[in-house]
């Protein structure tokens, strides 16, 4: 539990992270207490790993965040801090003087009041003032108006101000600051740095609201004044509705701007994968209204629905959007679960009106007729989207807020993950527009400065490690080719590279699928080169130490793998020369670890003896320094001989080792093992191979029964 409470330690922004990781499906308090799911404790297992596993990266940004500055985040939040206080100001200075020149004018016209009917009194009493005085009081009375008259001016004025410094803020925090949070929220869904500043933007949308709010009061005030006292030009009377509508009108663009998707809708299966939702699996989903006031507790009922402008057909854009769906065939789907629910501030951890929608599920309608394959989309190119309604109703306002999620990609099979997650890599690297779901019949295309930077964004945002700019080099060049700097979708996603039978993504993919469950810890310490060319390989190696090697991923797989290539020492006058083994999958790296692999890893050389030729990891470091904290059980020393035999259970003990073997006509001499041209690298490559492809497997013993020599390699078998 040391890991709970080191999170507990963490600011907001971090605390939220960790607090969008729990659902219904997994609650926080089991993650405290342990203390349920008896009857499928595996199904456990499986959940707490994967939120473990998200803590540690929520924890690792957080160390990050200390030390550097991640993305620019830390930078973005200096800049809104100082924007706070500059708004704070701007908009609580001008605001405090109205509400102390309001105070003024009620003084103001009181004591004007009061003495008008003092005034008045004196008149209709006989002998009780002079002409004189009379006329004296009533020019008194006169400046007082004349200071009143000016003093209405000056509040008018003065609210005018304030909506000018409150519109000019609202306006920036609009259409700059929320934008960029949305566009940085996108950037996050696709494994970019952390989406922060939310709850600045909330201390930001509350004081305009809160300046707004005032100003309403301050209006009524006003009107309550005039109901009081008026005259001809009253500039209250001239000026109230003109203030009353503009005010109602910012205070409702920001109400509507302020409500905001959270959390975009993701299954708690694949937290890293949001936006890809599959049919009859739950989905969560977070609401967020930015403007903070306790009045609007409990008084928002949010309602969610599925391809509402595709649906609707009231309006001639709903329309139009409807007919486009149904000519090329798109699937409907139901929302099944609890699709409504109220806004409340128990939902978030800082009081903010938040609604979470935590058991939706989607469910295909067959009766709209069955998906054809006719259409110009595939069904992992169909971009569907998630609406959200609700209305405010307070005395004398009444706005209507909507909001819509990212657009999501719907698959009925997990085999469909892939596919689908690149169409949300590349609508959110390259649209802002979430409305704007044909993106996909004229999808636009990419940079490579820009899909690099999302490509490095995969690997860092499941391990601890992105792309360097060599692996990005060769991963260019395999993509490119001889096109220009420009990437379009089919080439990214659908066309087969080179002469493979799949396309550049599906072999990204299974590369980090292998790295996240066989290769995480020897990739986080930089242990794998991974994206080399075979030439640059050579490059790299050829002036190295003999036994030197390097790990890169094979070219050829779809399912990913992994292989390692090693320099041989030269004879005099000759090249040195290269050996690479046939790569490992996940179905070897399940049975051995990598770095056993590497640790037992053997070749038959001249008179049949196993070596292995591995020692040092590029550039130079010794093989055991390198895997040896990875290696399942460290070598064990020989056991004492006993002359009734081996102590123990009686078992000669064995260990499962590789052992590539070479052609028989490459062990007749030295010069027949290693010279090879270029053509004949690739041979090799498929001569030496793992277990169950050409490899000899070993079993080595221990002391055999009777005091044979100790280590006598026992027993081969072959499998060629």
């Amino acid at each position: 539990m040391a890991q709970w409470y080191q999170l507990q330690q963490l600011d907001s922004k971090f605390l939220e992270q960790v607090h969008q990781l729990y659902d219904d499906s997994f609650p926080m308090e089991i993650r405290q207490y342990l203390d349920n799911f008896q009857e499928d404790p595996i199904q456990m297992a499986m959940i707490i790993c994967s939120c473990l596993k998200e803590e540690r990266k929520i924890l690792s940004s957080a160390q990050l965040s200390n030390q550097v500055t991640v993305g620019g985040i830390q930078n973005t939040v200096i800049g809104m801090l100082d924007k706070q206080k500059e708004l704070d100001v701007e908009v609580k200075g001008v605001k405090n003087r109205v509400i102390q020149d309001i105070k003024t004018l009620e003084d103001m016209q009181d004591e004007y009041d009061f003495k008008c009917k003092t005034l008045q009194n004196r008149e209709h009493e006989s002998n009780s003032t002079s002409q004189e005085e009379y006329k004296k009081e009533q020019m008194n009375l006169n400046k007082m108006f004349l200071s009143l008259d000016l003093k209405r001016k000056e509040v008018v004025n003065k609210i005018v101000q304030l909506l000018n410094a409150t519109e000019h803020t609202q306006t920036a925090l609009i259409n700059e600051e929320l934008v960029e949070w949305k566009r940085r929220q996108q950037t996050a869904c696709i494994g970019g740095p952390p989406n922060a500043c939310l709850d600045q933007l909330q201390n930001w949308f509350t004081i305009v609201a809160e300046s707004l709010q005032q100003v309403r009061q301050q209006l009524k005030k006003l009107e309550e004044l005039e109901q009081k006292f008026t005259y001809d030009p009253d500039p209250i009377t001239k000026n109230k509705q003109v203030l009353q509508d503009r005010t109602h009108s910012l205070f409702k663009q920001l109400i509507q701007s302020s409500f905001v998707v959270e959390r975009q809708p993701c299954m708690p299966t694949h937290p890293q994968r949001p936006l890809v939702l599959k049919t009859g699996v739950q989905f969560t989903v977070k609401l967020r209204l930015l403007v903070k006031l306790q009045e609007l507790n409990y008084n928002l009922k949010v309602k969610v629905l599925f391809d509402k402008d595709v649906s609707e057909k009231n309006s001639v854009k709903g329309y139009v959007a409807s007919v486009w769906y149904a000519h090329v065939g798109f699937r409907k789907f139901n929302i099944l679960g609890t699709s409504t629910k109220v806004m409340n501030m128990e939902e978030s951890t800082n009081g903010s009106l938040a609604a979470e929608f935590r058991h939706l599920q989607l469910k295909e309608q067959k009766n709209a007729g069955s998906r054809t394959n006719e259409g110009p989309l595939i069904v992992t190119e169909e971009l569907h989207s998630l609406s959200f309604e609700t209305q405010l109703c307070q005395p004398g306002l009444v706005i209507d807020l909507e909001t819509t999620s990212l657009p999501i990609v719907v698959i009925s099979n997990v085999s469909q993950l892939p596919s689908g997650w690149a169409s949300i890599l590349w609508f959110n690297m390259l649209s802002t527009d979430p409305k704007n779901l044909s993106f996909f019949l004229n999808p636009p295309y990419a940079k490579w400065s820009k899909l690099s930077e999302v490509l490095s964004w995969q690997f860092s945002s499941v391990t601890k490690r992105g792309l360097n700019a060599d692996q990005l080099s060769m991963l260019g060049e395999k993509l490119l080719g001889s096109h220009d700097c420009l990437i379009p979708w089919t080439r990214f996603c659908k066309e087969n590279i080179n002469d493979k039978n799949f396309p550049f993504w599906l072999w990204i993919e299974g590369i980090l699928e292998l790295i996240k469950k066989h290769l995480l810890c020897l990739w986080n310490d930089g242990c794998i080169m991974g994206f080399i060319s075979k030439e640059k390989e050579r490059a790299l190696l050829k002036d190295q130490s003999p036994g030197t090697f390097l790990l890169r991923f094979s070219e050829s797989s779809r399912e990913g793998a992994i292989t390692f290539t090693w320099v041989e020492g030269s004879q005099i006058g000759k090249s040195p020369q290269f050996h690479s083994v046939e790569p490992y999958t996940k179905k070897e790296l399940s049975a051995v670890t990598f770095p056993d692999i590497i640790r037992n890893y053997k070749v038959m050389a001249a008179e049949n003896i196993p070596e292995n030729p591995l020692r040092f990891l590029y550039p130079d470091i010794p093989k055991d320094n390198a895997f040896g904290k990875y290696y399942s059980r460290p070598k064990e020393a020989p056991e004492p001989m006993d002359l009734d035999g081996p102590k123990g259970n009686g078992y000669i003990k064995t260990e499962l080792i590789s052992v590539s073997e070479v052609h028989p006509s490459r062990l007749q001499s030295p010069e027949n093992l290693l010279p090879m041209s270029p053509e004949e690298f690739d041979e090799v490559s498929r001569m030496v191979g793992p277990a169950e492809i050409d490899t000899v497997v070993c079993i080595i013993t221990q002391p055999f029964v009777g005091g044979l020599s100790q280590n006598l390699l026992s027993l081969f078998f072959f499998s060629f």
